[in-house]
């Protein structure tokens, strides 16, 4: 029985209809691929160190080396690591004690008279022309500037003007330099960011794009706007490609929801809402997403440092297992714990995802079925562990 169909079309028939698919998809493959280009090659760091503007000078990432190596002396050890690792921490504390470093002149300064906070930007522009000039700068740099809120907006914009100005007459700008931006609660703000930055880059000679800033998530309308829309893809979409990241403000958003003082923390269920919310938005888009921090600081008597150790290496585990590469430190001696739970997290997956690596290569049949994007996060986490010193690289 003849069924009258010709096998030999379909060849045809299925290029005809792709080129209609090309046609009537065109506008929307670009528009993705420009919106969602894939995770950045870039290094992305592991913590974030917040310095107010007073405190900060050209040797601020060695002296926090210094006084993180001071307490391991005093303090240690970390609980529930061993000698091994520590080896490793203090090698990385001696080495690059900081890979990023933000200048604060928000919530770590607070609000000085103009003449005040003049001075301070000067002082610091020029301690970091001075540190990058003599080699002794962190990888990634930046300044976290006043919000764009009313009561502080011209502060802000001064500050950072009077920075970048002070700092260009002394240095080209670092490849890794962030301007974070505090307290966004609407979109327009981040337009007027986006305004801003092109604005100084035209006047101070910088490239189109040149500067990029980081939009810091402290508020609930950051989260969900007064229509219902979260609003943290569109603020991705208005900053126009000068979007480097989005950090989580902890203790803000927690205060602005309610949530008492006792209960703040990284890990409350709201914040983990909030930094699912960043982490959906920011996928595939090449943009980084950082944890907050801990306010329970390694200082006091043996007992009450090793206590906030343990708290801290515990929440940094507790984001790195659910894909926050980064958060904020605000004390030199978290840097101990931040590197000891950072480094074992890598060391302890490294000999499991080489081995599925290998075998996703040699096609080696397993227990585990991996596909193509989980091989590319198995690369990528054996990537960032080579980046931040935890693994050596594969020989």
């Amino acid at each position: 029985m003849t069924t009258g169909r010709d096998p030999g079309r379909a060849p045809e028939l299925a290029a005809e209809l792709a080129g209609r698919l090309d046609a009537l998809l065109a506008a929307d493959d670009a528009e993705r691929a420009r919106r969602y280009p894939g995770p950045s090659a870039d290094r992305q760091p592991v913590h974030t160190a917040y310095v107010p503007a007073d405190r900060f000078s050209a040797g601020t990432a060695r002296q926090w080396g210094e006084a993180a190596l001071r307490a391991l002396d005093e303090h240690g050890p970390v609980p529930g690591f061993d000698e091994s690792e520590h080896a490793k921490v203090r090698d990385k504390l001696t080495r690059e004690p900081v890979e990023d470093l933000r200048i604060d002149f928000e919530d770590g300064y607070g609000i000085r008279p103009d003449e005040v906070e003049d001075a301070a930007a000067v002082s610091a522009a020029t301690a970091l022309a001075e540190s990058l000039g003599a080699g002794g700068a962190p990888p990634f740099t930046g300044l976290r500037m006043k919000s764009l809120e009313p009561a502080v907006r011209r502060r802000g914009l001064s500050t950072l003007a009077l920075f970048l100005d002070t700092l260009l007459g002394l240095a080209a700008l670092p490849a890794g330099f962030r301007i974070t931006l505090p307290k966004v609660s609407s979109v327009r703000q981040v337009q007027a960011m986006v305004e801003c930055c092109a604005a100084l880059e035209s006047r101070l000679g910088l490239a189109d794009g040149q500067l990029r800033f980081e939009i810091q998530v402290e508020t609930p309308q950051a989260i969900l706007g007064p229509d219902g829309i979260a609003l943290v893809a569109p603020m991705i979409s208005a900053a126009a490609g000068r979007c480097a990241g989005l950090h989580y403000g902890t203790y803000d958003y927690s205060a602005s929801l309610g949530i008492a003082a006792a209960f703040q923390s990284m890990a409350h269920p709201a914040a983990d809402h909030a930094k699912a919310v960043l982490q959906v938005a920011a996928a595939e888009t090449g943009i980084a997403v950082s944890d907050g921090s801990t306010n329970v600081l390694p200082v006091g008597g043996t007992a009450a440092v090793r206590q906030a150790w343990q708290l801290h290496a515990g929440l940094v585990r507790r984001s790195l297992e659910r894909g926050f590469y980064q958060g904020w430190d605000l004390h030199p001696a978290q840097l101990a714990s931040r590197y000891a739970a950072t480094f074992r997290f890598f060391t302890d997956g490294q000999a499991a995802a080489r081995a599925r690596l290998a075998a996703y290569s040699a096609r080696r049949e397993t227990g585990i079925a991996d596909e193509p994007a989980t091989v590319r996060a198995l690369t990528d986490y054996l990537a960032r562990g080579v980046a931040c010193g935890a693994l050596d690289e594969p020989s």
